[in-house]
């Protein structure tokens, strides 16, 4: 690498400390668009709403033209650092201690962020005026918090505007305990869902005068964790159902109550679609409920889908890109949560590589200083080798 204007250290320090907490920009994007713009980027910031939200910016940043079309994806905005007496360091201090460097967000994912400005940046100092395709980068501000107003609305308007990728890489982290372990090349999907069972009051000694809403609700969960979904598929861990609320609001213990709630969520893998899942749940409430007498209304939110990127030439190249630097092979997985490459799985192929997954949301976040500069060697060798690799033939 050539030397950097602006090391990731310094950029991913400044970043932590603005206290961007969804949907809160605190001026992360404008630290972030001050050293895209000296290195030559194109920026543009997005602003979307929509009635009963707040506000949400985001940044596109675009340098070089044409295909191949590379976009880095990634959010500013993080969650709340919860108790700030807990932490060692001041959250949004970015502070630098014995080789680390401490913050929410210096994991999930600042660190991520800066580490592939800074490779950016040092790519396009070394091509001058001849980069051969255009880096883009789509930074939201809406990741962590209700995702309506972030990276969804930013790839409209790059659709609309000729600024559609031809891949993607996502900075989120990727690895459990070392740099270099996995490559995301697919999620399972989330689905949440909400069920009130109604039946009758009554006094515990007298059962058969009341109908009991936990009878029904009971069982119906018990079928659902006591039968597995599926056994899991060539990328994907089996499917997995959590009940993660039950309320019945009755603080006495001689009485049946007329009302029983629970909430659960299921991630699920390629074997189901959200529409599938839903019809199976209404299928076993009625088996359950509806001979007992008892009323309930369930109430889906919206999901995330499941999605796969099938093993190709973009996982093969950063694969090459991790083993060259870290001395690793990683593995290709799509356990962990959520994340927008959901999103943009339906616009390009999209993979997912970044920093450990050990502190993310939690008190004294960290990144080892080592752990980001090797991410920036990563990501600055991956842009040599994807321009390499896809720059040979012209993408449709």
């Amino acid at each position: 690498m050539t030397d950097l204007s602006e090391t990731p250290v310094e950029l991913a320090r400044d970043l932590i400390r603005c206290p961007s907490i969804t949907p809160v920009d605190a001026g992360a994007l404008e630290v972030l668009e001050r050293a895209l713009a000296r290195g030559g980027f194109q920026c543009r910031r997005l602003t979307f709403t929509e009635n009963g939200t707040t506000p949400v910016d985001n940044l596109f940043a675009r340098i070089g033209g044409g295909s191949p079309h590379i976009c880095f994806a990634g959010h500013t905005d993080v969650v709340p650092p919860g108790d700030l007496g807990s932490w060692t360091y001041p959250p949004f201090g970015g502070v630098v201690e014995d080789g680390v460097l401490y913050g929410r967000g210096a994991a999930d994912m600042k660190g991520a962020i800066a580490a592939f400005a800074a490779a950016a940046l040092d790519f396009a100092k070394a091509k001058g005026d001849d980069i051969p395709g255009t880096i883009s980068l789509l930074i939201t501000g809406d990741e962590e918090g209700l995702a309506i107003n972030g990276t969804r609305k930013v790839l409209e308007w790059m659709a609309a505007n000729g600024e559609q990728p031809d891949h993607a890489l996502v900075g989120e982290p990727t690895n459990a305990t070392k740099l270099g372990e996995a490559i995301k090349i697919g999620r399972r999907g989330s689905l949440n869902g909400r069920i009130t069972v109604t039946g009758m009051q009554g006094h515990v000694a007298y059962p058969h005068l009341a109908k009991n809403p936990m009878r029904g609700l009971i069982a119906l969960l018990a079928r659902l964790y006591d039968q597995p979904l599926d056994f899991g598929s060539a990328y994907f861990s089996p499917s997995n159902f959590e009940v993660t609320s039950i309320d019945v609001g009755n603080p006495t213990t001689n009485v049946i109550p007329v009302r029983a709630e629970a909430m659960f969520n299921i991630r699920y893998n390629d074997r189901h679609s959200a529409d599938s899942l839903q019809t199976k749940i209404r299928e076993l409430a009625v088996k359950f409920l509806e001979p007992n007498g008892l009323d309930y209304e369930l109430v889906f939110e919206p999901p995330s889908q499941a999605f796969l990127t099938e093993p190709g030439q973009l996982d093969s190249t950063l694969t090459q890109a991790v083993r060259e630097i870290t001395g690793i092979t990683p593995s290709l997985a799509t356990d962990g949560g959520t994340s927008d490459a959901r999103l943009i799985k339906e616009m390009c192929p999209v993979v997912e590589f970044g920093l450990l997954t050990a502190t993310i949301h939690k008190i004294d976040e960290q990144v080892s200083l080592a752990d980001l500069a090797q991410l920036t060697a990563v990501y600055r060798r991956f842009l040599d080798l994807y321009f390499e690799e896809f720059g040979i033939f012209e993408l449709v």
